[in-house]
C-alpha cells in the first residue's frame, strides 16, 4: 500500500451525488472544487415551473432545463431509506415549514440536501453558475477542466482527478414508433411535465410504466378526457379500465415487444394503434420513457462511450479501467436507493484516490467488465439495462461497502425498500400514507441512527443527537 495521497479533485455537479462526493473527498484530505451550472445546490431536486422550448426534448439547440421535478412529486421511498447513512433524513421537529411525512415532497428533500451541505461546509467549495464545457486528459495523467461562467467567462484548470456527478435525468429518451415523425398531435416527455393543467379535456396516450408514469397518469386522469397507458402489467391482447377511474385505460403489450413497440403505429389523423389492436384518437402523447446518459463535455478519444445507454467500459459502474482512478462516475446505476449508493461509491472513490483502498490492475478490471457484459448477454439482458441493478442493488452496495471497510446494508433498510416497492405496485394511490404495519422497521432504523451517532460513525450536532434519542 502506497502512502496517503492528497489530490486536487474536480467534482462535476452539486446534486446529491456531487455533495456527498465532495464530503467524502474532503474527509480523505483532498482539495475539492464542485462545478455547478445552476445557482443553487440540489440538482434534479430543484423544482422549477420552467420547461424546455422543445417539450419532447430532442432539439439540440433547445434551452436546457436540468430538473425533471413535477410540482406534486413525493418520494417513493421512506425518508429513512432515502437519506445518507452519515446524515440521517430525520424529521425536523419544531419547524413548521418542514414536511414531516414519511414519504415527503421534493421541497423537503431539497431542504435536507441544503442541511447536509451546510453541516459539512460544502457550500464553500461549490462554484455556482459555472458550466463545465470540456474535460480532457493532459500530460502527466491530469485533467484539464474548462468551465464557462454565466457571464461567458471561460476558465481552464488542471485537476489530478475528476468525479462526474452530473446526473442522468436531463436528456430524454423517447419511444420510436412508426409514423410518429409526421403525427400532427402534441408530444411531450415527462422531463417537461410540471402540472396536469395542460392536459385538461385532452385524450392522452402515456407511454411507460415506471414510478413517474404511475404518478403522472393518475394526476392527469383528474383533468383529462381520457388517459391511455401502454403497460406490461396487463395481460396480453387485452385492454382494461383502471379500477377506480372512469377515464383511465391500461393497454397490453406483446411479451416479446419492447417499450418502444407497445404502440404499433400512429397516423396523421391523430389515431394511435396499439399492439392489442385497439385504436385511440389522441391529442397528446406523453413519453414517460426514461433518460439517456449524457456527457457532452467528456473527451476521452472514444475510450469511454455511451452505447445504447450503456456507459462503457466501467468497472463496477464507477471506474473506466484505462483512466482509473483519476476519472470516476457517481450515480450511474438506476432502480436503487440512490443517496445511500452515492455515499458508498463516494467513499470508495475518495479512499482509492488517497491510496487507502487499492483497485485491481487495469487488465483485471477490464476482464471483470468483459465478464459482466458477457453475463448480461447470456441472460438476454438488453444493453440499455446494463446499469439497472434493481435485482441485486444491495449485493452491489455491500460489495462497495466492504471495499471501503464500512458496515454493509442494514436489514431494516432492505426490508423498508422492498416493502415500499411492493406497496407502490399493489396500492399506488395510498402506499405513501399507509405505513403503520412497518413501524417496527422505522424503530429499528432510529435505533441504528442513535448507535451511529454515539459511536461516531456519523456526525450529527448535539440537537440532532438529542432528537434521535427522544424517538
Amino acid at each position: 500500500m502506497q502512502p496517503p495521497t492528497t489530490l486536487n479533485v474536480a467534482v462535476i455537479g452539486a446534486g446529491a451525488a456531487g455533495l456527498v462526493a465532495a464530503r467524502e473527498l474532503r474527509r480523505e484530505g483532498h482539495t475539492v472544487v464542485v462545478f455547478e451550472r445552476g445557482n443553487q445546490i440540489g440538482g434534479t431536486w430543484v423544482y422549477t415551473p420552467e420547461v424546455e422550448s422543445d417539450p419532447i426534448g430532442l432539439h439540440p439547440n433547445r434551452n436546457i432545463v436540468h430538473s425533471s421535478m413535477y410540482q406534486s412529486l413525493r418520494t417513493n421511498l421512506p425518508r429513512e431509506v432515502m437519506g445518507f447513512r452519515d446524515y440521517p433524513f430525520v424529521v425536523k421537529e419544531g419547524d413548521e415549514e418542514r414536511d414531516p411525512r414519511r414519504f415527503p415532497g421534493h421541497r423537503e428533500v431539497l431542504k435536507y440536501l441544503n442541511d447536509y451541505a451546510t453541516e459539512f461546509g460544502i457550500y464553500e467549495v461549490v462554484r455556482f453558475e459555472s458550466e463545465v464545457v470540456s474535460v480532457g486528459l493532459v500530460e502527466g495523467g491530469k485533467w484539464k477542466v474548462k468551465s464557462k461562467s454565466k457571464r461567458g467567462e471561460v476558465v481552464e484548470e488542471i485537476s489530478d482527478a475528476v468525479v462526474l456527478c452530473n446526473g442522468h435525468h436531463t436528456e430524454p429518451r423517447v419511444a420510436q414508433i412508426s409514423g410518429i415523425d409526421t403525427w400532427k398531435g402534441k408530444q411531450i416527455h415527462s422531463h417537461n411535465y410540471r402540472t396536469p393543467e395542460p392536459f385538461r379535456d385532452q385524450v392522452v396516450i402515456l407511454i411507460g410504466s415506471a414510478t413517474s408514469a404511475v404518478d403522472i397518469s393518475r394526476e392527469i386522469a383528474g383533468v383529462a378526457k381520457e388517459v391511455h397507458i401502454a403497460s406490461r402489467s396487463v395481460a396480453d391482447e387485452t385492454i382494461e379500465k383502471h379500477p377506480g377511474y372512469d377515464n383511465l385505460w391500461l393497454h397490453s403489450m406483446v411479451k416479446e415487444f419492447t417499450h418502444d413497440q407497445i404502440i404499433r403505429s400512429v397516423h396523421e389523423d391523430g389515431s394511435v394503434v396499439f399492439q392489442d389492436g385497439s385504436v385511440v384518437r389522441a391529442d397528446i402523447i406523453l413519453h414517460c420513457t426514461g433518460y439517456k446518459y449524457h456527457f457532452p463535455f467528456l473527451e476521452t478519444n472514444g475510450i469511454v462511450i455511451v452505447d445504447d445507454n450503456r456507459v462503457e467500459p466501467l468497472y463496477k459502474h464507477v471506474f473506466p479501467p484505462v483512466f482509473a482512478p483519476s476519472l470516476s462516475f457517481v450515480g450511474i446505476p438506476w432502480k436503487v436507493a440512490t443517496f445511500f449508493m452515492f455515499e458508498l461509491q463516494s467513499k470508495w472513490i475518495a479512499g482509492v484516490l488517497s491510496n487507502r483502498i487499492a483497485l485491481p490492475s487495469q487488465e483485471d478490471m477490464m476482464e471483470d467488465v468483459r465478464a459482466f457484459y458477457s453475463l448480461l448477454e447470456a441472460s438476454d439482458t438488453p444493453k440499455r439495462y446494463t446499469h439497472n441493478i434493481a435485482d441485486h442493488q444491495f449485493g452491489y452496495d455491500d460489495w462497495v461497502a466492504t471495499e471501503c471497510g464500512c458496515p454493509i446494508s442494514e436489514e431494516w433498510r432492505k426490508e423498508m425498500y422492498f416493502a415500499a416497492i411492493e406497496n407502490m405496485l399493489t396500492k399506488p394511490e395510498t402506499y405513501r400514507d399507509e405505513w403503520v404495519e412497518y413501524d417496527h422497521l422505522v424503530s429499528q432504523a432510529h435505533e441504528d441512527f442513535k448507535k451511529y451517532a454515539l459511536n461516531g460513525h456519523i456526525i450529527l450536532d448535539q440537537k440532532k443527537v438529542d432528537m434521535l434519542m427522544d424517538k
